[in-house]
């Protein structure tokens, strides 16, 4: 499924989108997956896991490495996503050295043969994505770009123009990790990044109420991560945990 078509089937329903990350290899992460979804979540983000994450934060970065001792890399992950049976869109995030080495032909059309419809990059800026986007766009697939609170200007209007899926606007500075509180300069974010396009919000996101506050400010969806993160890495009651968090943050955006 295409990540449009979700947003569109979520907007004849008035509700915000439920995007929950968790990090492929971490866990079992086809019985995860189908526990996220049976429980609501409406698109999966899949980490392909990378040794110098610099967008995470160490509950990330502890799923990541987890994996990576779990024998996790690119073809196994490639063969584990086809094997899910899923009918939500699964997107892909991870770091362009593993693209890069794959090649990016080759990476995005094992994305669109094995039913990833996005990608999310963080170390690779828009200005230096032309060739990868090109490759996306040949294969059917959503390259996200990400908006900063200090991403203005020209520089936003490009984003947005090229933009396509969703655009995920990262709610703080820093890297991720659960947070209790919405930023003032998430809401103006919001604001600020004028498009048709849907808008989901991540970076620190973990409860119902932040759920209900961020829709409230305009957004079309919300990213969830190191919350889901810190259950599997607990090994404690997974299954029901994450089952019972993802309802409850889902309730908040109907």
């Amino acid at each position: 499924m295409r990540i449009a078509d979700k947003f569109n089937e979520l907007n004849r329903r008035d509700e915000g989108a439920m995007i929950a990350y968790v990090c492929a290899g971490d866990g079992d992460t086809p019985g995860i997956v189908h526990t996220l979804v049976n429980a609501g979540a409406d698109i999966v983000e899949l980490g392909l896991p990378f040794s110098d994450p610099v967008a995470e934060g160490p509950t990330i970065q502890a799923s990541i490495q987890r994996a990576l001792d779990n024998g996790m890399n690119t073809d196994r992950y490639f063969a584990m996503v086809k094997d899910l049976d899923v009918n939500i869109p699964l997107l892909v995030m991870t770091y362009y050295n593993l693209i890069f080495k794959r090649g990016l032909k080759k990476f995005t059309a094992d994305c669109r043969d094995s039913g990833i419809t996005g990608i999310i990059v963080p170390d690779l800026s828009m200005e230096e994505s032309g060739e990868l986007e090109e490759c996306c766009i040949d294969n059917e697939i959503d390259l996200i770009y990400l908006v900063t609170p200090v991403t203005k200007g020209e520089r936003l209007d490009s984003i947005v123009s090229r933009s396509s899926g969703f655009i995920y606007l990262v709610s703080r500075l820093g890297v991720t990790g659960a947070r209790d509180d919405v930023a003032v300069s998430t809401k103006e974010l919001i604001n600020r990044v004028k498009t048709d396009i849907p808008k989901a919000v991540g970076f620190g996101i973990s409860s119902r109420e932040q759920a209900v506050e961020i829709r409230k400010g305009g957004a079309d969806g919300i990213i969830v991560g190191s919350a889901l993160v810190d259950i599997i890495g607990s090994g404690h009651d997974v299954t029901n945990r994450l089952d019972a968090l993802v309802r409850q943050i889902k309730s908040g955006l109907k």
